[in-house]
């Protein structure tokens, strides 16, 4: 007898289950980790994280804007409880004032001295972002200013402007004579802005620094196999790529020279045709109890600063710097 054929013997064939018994017996749905099922129950967990920032926000800086509208319409002194609505006379009385227009043109001697400020700051970052001899050094002792205390400038450049302090000393040595530089009409804001230049040039020249170094290197590489210089790289590389520094750096010295206090206040009070537009505003609530009166010039600012800010967006708008 032969021997039964079972390791030849081929496996009976499967049968495939109908179309229909997927449809009859669904696959049942995998489970997620219980993380990401907890995930979506705590979406407000960064909310929690900025509620404490948002509520110094609001109590410190929104809360005292709504309070400046308010008080803008009324004829209120700052001390008496009551205050009386008196609608649009406190603006109608502000643009009619001469010396709004004065302060202005003050302002004027500021924004050229900005121009200088942050044509300045780009030539020493551009400089000190290089291989230079030094540049630590010279990179401290700019931003130096920046960090000593407005009212402390204010008392050095006192005895600095005096007559016969250190500027005309040194003049002397060239023959020229004494000046009043804090005393002329014709000179106290050209005296007033250098000073603004000297201190925030730093702060400028170190936001500059800082873009120039987020350039990737291979640009001046390719630039300088194209035979282009060290004026040919600032124009075409540095500018484009930090195009959106130089606008923001613009429009805080257009903000800031609409708004100059300190340095004008501690070296003349705002005589001899110095006064600024928030001096003026400073003068009107605490020299002479217009509390409306000067809610009503913040207001004023505040919108100017935000038109000039728009209209420097609108017309140099950002676009977007693609590095390669």
């Amino acid at each position: 007898m032969s021997a039964p054929r079972t390791a030849g013997r081929t496996p009976p064939a499967r049968t495939l289950p109908p179309p229909d018994a997927a449809r009859t017996h669904p696959r049942p749905p995998r489970r997620r980790p219980a993380s990401r099922r907890r995930g979506g129950a705590w979406w407000f967990t960064p909310w929690l994280y900025l509620l404490a920032p948002l509520a110094l926000l609001v109590t410190f800086t929104w809360l005292p804007v709504v309070d400046m509208f308010s008080y803008s319409f009324t004829d209120w002194d700052g001390i008496s409880p009551t205050r009386d609505w008196v609608g649009l006379s406190n603006y109608t009385d502000l643009f009619t004032r001469p010396q709004l227009f004065q302060v202005f043109w003050v302002s004027l001697f500021y924004l050229g001295a900005s121009a200088v400020q942050i044509c300045a700051a780009l030539y020493f970052a551009t400089v000190l972002s290089f291989d230079t001899r030094l540049r630590n050094l010279f990179k401290g002792l700019l931003f130096f200013p920046y960090l000593i205390n407005g009212v402390a400038v204010g008392f050095v450049f006192l005895y600095f402007f005096q007559p016969g302090g250190t500027l005309d000393t040194v003049l002397h040595w060239f023959g020229a004579g004494r000046h009043l530089w804090l005393g002329n009409p014709h000179l106290v804001n050209t005296s007033l802005a250098g000073v603004s230049v000297w201190r925030f040039m730093g702060l400028n020249m170190v936001l500059f620094i800082g873009a120039i170094q987020s350039i990737p290197p291979q640009l001046y590489e390719a630039a300088a196999l194209d035979g282009a210089g060290r004026w040919q790289q600032f124009r075409y590389v540095i500018a484009p790529s930090i195009r959106p520094i130089i606008s923001l750096s613009v429009i805080l010295a257009v903000s800031g020279s609409l708004s100059v206090f300190e340095i004008p206040f501690i070296m003349t009070g705002g005589s001899n045709n110095s006064e600024t537009f928030v001096i003026q505003t400073i003068k009107l609530a605490f020299n002479f109890n217009k509390t409306g009166l000067a809610s009503a010039a913040a207001v004023v600012l505040l919108l100017i600063v935000l038109l000039v800010t728009w209209l420097q967006r609108l017309l140099f708008p950002d676009e977007r710097v693609e590095q390669s």
